[in-house]
């Protein structure tokens, strides 16, 4: 890993760090990652950075639009009601948290994986309890979709999170990648 590099604790440090960046008209920094979901889909183990025994990989950055406003996101975008009955989710890493919400994101693919979900008490149920080994697709009530970019709208605000973190609630998301926007270590 570069000497130069910026070290953040996880995910939301280091989208923050890459907003930053552009609102300044810099370049993207290198980002060593010390922990967070794209850290957990990329194989990152602790003391690795510490140690300098890390990996190297080309990321792909997402970037979306909530009620207009830019924000990027390295890892995650999800967004629900309270009850999670109405989810949209955008996956460019593995995991959130414990859950294996996007099985088959890939952090450099030049693709987004997007979920929306609309489901019943029930179903919810049961999606939760798969949740953890990526067992909870396919199902009938949750539509995937690969692509570029994505657009959606919900006919009320509902929270919207970025790598982890709530950002408040919105009616329209506009998610779109990055390919190979920055150079990340673990």
């Amino acid at each position: 890993m570069p000497v130069d590099a910026l070290v953040v604790a996880g995910d939301r440090a280091a989208s923050l760090a890459l907003e930053r960046a552009r609102k300044a008209g810099e370049a993207f920094p290198v980002v060593g990652l010390a922990g967070g979901d794209l850290w957990k889909t990329l194989g990152g183990r602790e003391g690795n950075l510490a140690t300098g025994a890390t990996t190297g990989f080309p990321i792909d950055l997402g970037e979306v639009l909530v009620d207009g406003k830019l924000h990027f996101f390295v890892a995650h975008v999800v967004a629900h009601d309270r009850l999670w009955g109405r989810t949209f989710v955008a996956m460019n890493a593995q995991w959130r948290d414990e859950w294996n919400l996007g099985p088959k994101a890939h952090p450099n693919d030049g693709i987004i994986d997007t979920y929306r979900a609309e489901l019943a008490i029930a179903d919810r149920l049961k999606v939760w309890r798969r949740l953890p080994t990526g067992s909870h697709l396919p199902h009938p009530g949750i539509k995937p979709e690969r692509s570029r970019s994505v657009a959606t709208e919900f006919s009320r605000p509902i929270t919207v999170e970025i790598d982890g973190q709530a950002i408040g609630a919105a009616r329209h998301l506009a998610v779109r990648v990055e390919p190979d926007a920055l150079q990340v270590y673990v």
